[in-house]
């Protein structure tokens, strides 16, 4: 009795994991989303799962806030509306009663934002 070795010697050679793909993911869409797609795929000459790999491969996702950086912000609005009140109280009681409150507020508003541009 004779075995086979090889029968396969012909046709095409099994491509490696890292490029098959077998990874299949089911996404829904409105009529204007789908609509325009099909349209933008349609321009580009690919079909729409080649043209929706492009997108990934070429988009640019930023971050979220980092809560630390929310707190930041918060801060600086806070602080902004303590400008207000200080403008208000020198239209009022005039500016040489208010300078040193002007100097702190200042001094504090750049350390909020000398943080947020390090997180930045």
């Amino acid at each position: 009795m004779r075995t086979i070795k090889n029968r396969n010697t012909n046709g095409r050679p099994t491509k490696p994991l890292s490029v098959k793909k077998s990874y299949k993911i089911t996404i829904k869409m409105d009529t204007e989303e789908y609509y325009s797609l099909r349209g933008k795929a349609g321009v580009a000459g690919i079909n729409r799962s080649e043209f929706i790999r492009r997108c990934i491969r070429s988009s640019e996702i930023k971050q979220r806030l980092s809560p630390e950086l929310m707190g930041h912000i918060r801060k600086l609005c806070g602080m902004a509306n303590n400008i207000n009140q200080v403008a208000r109280t020198a239209n009022a009681a005039g500016y040489s009663e208010v300078h040193m409150r002007c100097l702190a507020i200042n001094q504090r508003l750049d350390a909020v934002i000398k943080k947020i541009e390090d997180d930045c």
